[in-house]
């Protein structure tokens, strides 16, 4: 069953619209042009909701449609939001377990996943989320077939591999979260020991979204000032030491946040949203996400998604910057790429 909002009143199902406003005269009908924008959220958990919230707090789509297995949540969540209309810009909110909700979407978000159960290997964790993206992905495809995908569910590199394979959609129309946040952590870390605003620091954290993330130390600058060649000019001196240590914050940073309250979901809403803007806005921006990466870098070991800074527009990705990295940080990052690629191998992917 679909849920969404109604100009119905009572049993007669008076239409209060029809009859509450008068048309003027001489008008052409309504044109026929779509010059709205949907949005589609797969999963109501904690992060899809603060993606959801996010989303209508900043303005960013006409129609919003919420999709999940769980009924009563979904009804929940969407009726909660609903409430809060008088408070936001006007978005049609709808809901359902049928994929049907999502037809037409420009953006599709998928945060769905399984929880990794009590002395569950990874490998199977793994194997689960892939077949729970097989009973996701194709419906999506399907009712949204010009739609952008943008993956959250972890492990996301991996997973927006397997949407990518799953939705026959172009490279450039399947983009993951990857380390979009990871920068931000990193942009803040740096920020916070230089005692600046984080919005004057330009900082990339590339590679897997996760362990093996690459910090691209050789391309941080502050207010336009590449941070290493001015220390090395001014023969400054600097511990390599406290650059892996600030790595090491960036990657301990959300294991922390998931310790202390759970789970992690307010910054990740406002990454994902962050993201959603420059698609659909068409804002041209430079954003580190998970994109096919295949002949950047010398990675040529097979089809593999893992964060580049990437020129995003609304036709997705435009294309990847061609940062120059130190060798040291080529080798990292192709040691990332190999990471991901003995996994999709395990898993016969």
């Amino acid at each position: 069953m679909q849920m969404n909002g109604s100009s119905s009143f009572g049993p007669g199902g008076l239409d209060l619209a029809q009859s509450f406003f008068k048309p003027i005269q001489n008008g052409a009908p309504p044109s026929t042009t779509k010059c709205h924008t949907k949005i589609s959220v797969v999963g109501v958990g904690k992060v899809g909701m603060a993606i959801a919230q996010t989303i209508l707090t900043q303005n960013l789509a006409d129609e919003l449609a919420l999709l999940d297995a769980k009924p009563d949540m979904l009804r929940g969540e969407m009726l909660d939001l609903q409430h809060a209309a008088a408070f936001l810009p006007r978005t049609k909110i709808s809901a359902s377990a049928d994929y049907s909700v999502t037809v037409g979407s420009d953006l599709c978000i998928v945060t769905a996943g399984a929880r990794q159960k009590p002395g569950e290997s990874r490998l199977n964790l793994l194997q689960r989320n892939v077949a729970l993206l097989s009973d996701i992905i194709p419906p999506l495809a399907k009712n949204s077939p010009d739609s952008i995908l943008l993956i959250v569910s972890n492990p996301v590199d991996l997973l927006t591999y397997v949407s990518w394979k799953l939705s026959g959609f172009p490279s450039n129309r399947v983009i993951g979260s990857g380390t979009n946040l990871d920068s931000s952590r990193f942009r803040f870390l740096i920020a916070d020991h230089l005692d600046v605003n984080a919005q004057d620091v330009q900082a990339y954290m590339v590679g897997e979204h996760g362990d093996s993330s690459v910090a691209l130390w050789s391309s941080i600058s502050i207010g336009g000032v590449p941070v290493l060649s001015f220390l090395e000019k001014q023969q400054i001196a600097y511990e390599k030491q406290t650059l892996e240590n600030i790595h090491k914050e960036v990657i301990d940073s959300a294991y922390e946040v998931i310790n202390l309250k759970g789970y992690t979901s307010w910054a990740i809403g406002y990454s994902v949203a962050n993201l959603a803007r420059s698609l659909l806005r068409d804002q041209r921006k430079i954003h580190p996400v998970s994109v096919y990466a295949k002949g950047f870098y010398g990675i040529d070991g097979g089809d593999v998604f893992l964060s580049l800074p990437a020129h995003l527009g609304r036709g997705g990705v435009l294309g990847v910057t061609n940062i120059h990295l130190m060798d040291e940080e080529v080798e990292k990052l192709r040691k990332s790429a190999e990471t991901i690629l003995e996994v999709q191998n395990q898993l016969g992917l």
